[in-house]
């Protein structure tokens, strides 16, 4: 399968360069994926489509302000560090510009010395491990040296880092922000509880797999990089009832997938933890999906690979062109689909 078949045309100026006020202000393409229609609705909608007995299952891994400007310690020179995973104590696997001048054993300053790091190794992708040394606390030097990591198709400042942040975000750990999540109020989650649709958190933190293109010529070829997720007994407990009884397990984003398929087993969602590298590409046989609210995708991008897995290319596709027509925003801070 070739990856040059995931491919659309995008005006530039349809690339969100900033969030929209409220959050929930965003449109909402909603795609059935057995009827193959379309319709062109607003967020606060969503709660239209989902039903009693539903699950609402979202990502609570929260973005670290994982960009940090410094210099190389004997040459001055200024190199950029994004921090994607933390290996063990204060060595985390990391992306550096300009690479190539990232050489093991070099010392790397940031904050005048507030914060320093060696480079202990080369990974296989290309990136650095680096070991930081700082007095205090790590995360309360990353709060004041590092800058919230917005994709690189994104050329404004955020004015407030909270809105690359969802409103349920819990736990530490991301380089990217579960985009799709971002669209949500706590109003508009409160009224889904009250629907009697169960909201349920999971987690996976988003690293490298985010950043990294597809360079490979066919599908098969390209390797996803491990990222940690965990799923909690309750929780679990809580999406294999809800689907034992008739309900729907409605994914908020692409991570909330890979996690729940990663720990699916015959259909049963196991609680568990670990790192996982799944693919999610055409042919693939999901078990406990059944519906996603999903943001618009890059071009040959894995996510959009995977919502083509869900809903079929040919949809997507022709999703995708209806909302080029009617002026969706794209990407992080642009407008939603849910596929049911």
């Amino acid at each position: 399968m070739k990856v040059s078949e995931f491919d659309y045309e995008l005006p530039e100026e349809l690339i969100a360069q900033h969030p929209v006020t409220p959050r929930d202000a965003s449109r909402l393409l909603v795609v059935h994926r057995d009827k193959g229609g379309l319709e062109d609705k607003r967020f606060p909608d969503i709660a239209k489509y989902l039903q009693p007995g539903d699950v609402l299952v979202v990502n609570d891994t929260k973005v670290i302000p994982a960009r940090l400007f410094g210099v190389r310690a004997h040459t001055g020179a200024k190199i950029e560090v994004l921090l994607l995973k933390r290996i063990r104590g204060d060595t985390w696997e990391t992306l550096v510009k300009p690479g190539r001048k990232a050489r093991v054993g070099d010392q790397l300053v940031f904050g005048e010395g507030l914060l320093t790091g060696t480079v202990e190794d080369v990974t296989e992708a290309g990136g650095r491990v680096i070991t930081f040394t700082y007095r205090g606390i790590f995360e309360e030097v990353l709060g004041e040296l590092g800058e919230m990591p917005l994709p690189p198709y994104i050329k404004e400042k955020l004015d407030d880092p909270d809105r690359y942040q969802t409103v349920y975000a819990r736990e530490r750990g991301s380089a990217a922000a579960p985009t799709a999540g971002l669209h949500f109020t706590p109003e508009l989650l409160e009224r889904i509880k009250q629907q009697g649709v169960q909201v349920v958190p999971i987690l996976l933190h988003v690293g490298l797999g985010t950043f990294r293109p597809v360079t490979a010529e066919t599908v098969e070829e390209h390797k996803m990089h491990a990222e940690y997720y965990r799923i909690e007994e309750d929780a679990a407990c809580v999406i294999n009832e809800a689907r034992a009884s008739g309900g729907r397990v409605v994914a908020v984003g692409t991570t909330v997938v890979r996690t729940l398929e990663t720990a699916a087993r015959n259909g049963q969602l196991k609680a568990e933890s670990g790192w996982t590298d799944i693919f999610i590409y055409p042919g693939f046989r999901f078990q406990m999906v059944d519906a996603l609210v999903t943001n618009f995708h890059l071009p040959r991008s894995t996510l959009l690979m995977l919502v083509a897995a869900f809903a079929g290319w040919d949809k997507i596709l022709s999703a995708y062109r209806h909302a080029v027509r009617e002026r969706y925003r794209f990407f992080s801070f642009g407008d939603a689909m849910l596929i049911i």
